[in-house]
């Protein structure tokens, strides 16, 4: 799950739109950031697989530090500890960080443990089952997120384009034709897992901060007046 993550995170601002986008956009990528840093590290371990599809390309030999159960758990608890200031961001950053591992229980190909070195493992397998229909099914799931997301925010006069035309712009790159894991599965060892790891931290790392600024520029647009918004589109 790549793009329905982000997907999961503009719904999820849109309804709470009281919360600051930083722990929800951020939250729903931190179990892939931390995973991405610890294939860096040598703690998870992935191997290239060209049949692996729909866009991955490669296997995910051992990823218990970040994505198995209890892991998830624990992570999904630290970061909302990170808000616990405030009970009300708290309660949706839980909400965002949980989400992840849960989207992910589908399409993941019997790699989840229960937890870290468990013999017994999770996930539904829809990439392996399915290869290219999965991608196109995580496309059809982010679409409905995003149609919720963006009348919910219209009804409050805010505009939703600019994060709807970077996830369909995310969505055309991490495809099977187009994903740059194909490009890195084909690299010698180390580089292959060294890069596939720089890109995952830095595929969800970038792309929520690029989300946070774009939804609190439109929610700042949205709250100037009329006069003042013609005003600040022409200074653009």
């Amino acid at each position: 799950m790549y793009v329905g993550h982000f997907a999961i995170g503009l719904a999820l601002q849109a309804r709470r739109p009281d919360v600051p986008a930083l722990p929800i956009m951020l939250g729903v990528g931190v179990l892939d950031i931390l995973n991405g840093l610890f294939i860096l590290a040598g703690i998870d371990r992935v191997t290239p697989n060209l049949h692996s599809g729909p866009y991955l390309f490669f296997d995910l030999t051992f990823i218990d530090w970040d994505h198995s159960l209890a892991m998830a758990v624990l992570v999904t608890l630290c970061w909302g500890a990170l808000f616990m200031k405030d009970r009300r961001v708290m309660a949706v950053a839980l909400l965002a960080a949980a989400s992840h591992w849960v989207a992910d229980w589908p399409v993941h190909n019997d790699d989840l443990a229960l937890y870290p070195h468990a013999h017994d493992h999770l996930g539904l397998g829809l990439w392996g089952l399915l290869g290219t229909t999965s991608w196109a099914l995580e496309g059809v799931f982010a679409a409905g997120l995003v149609l919720y997301a963006w009348r919910a925010n219209a009804r409050r006069g805010v505009s939703s384009l600019w994060p709807v035309l970077v996830l369909a712009g995310l969505f055309v790159q991490m495809s099977p034709w187009f994903s740059p894991m194909l490009v890195v599965a084909r690299l010698a060892e180390p580089a292959a897992h060294l890069a596939h790891g720089a890109l995952v931290a830095i595929g969800f790392l970038v792309p929520g901060l690029l989300f946070t600024w774009l939804i609190r520029r439109a929610e700042a647009r949205a709250s100037l007046p009329v006069a003042q918004r013609g005003s600040a589109a022409q200074a653009r």
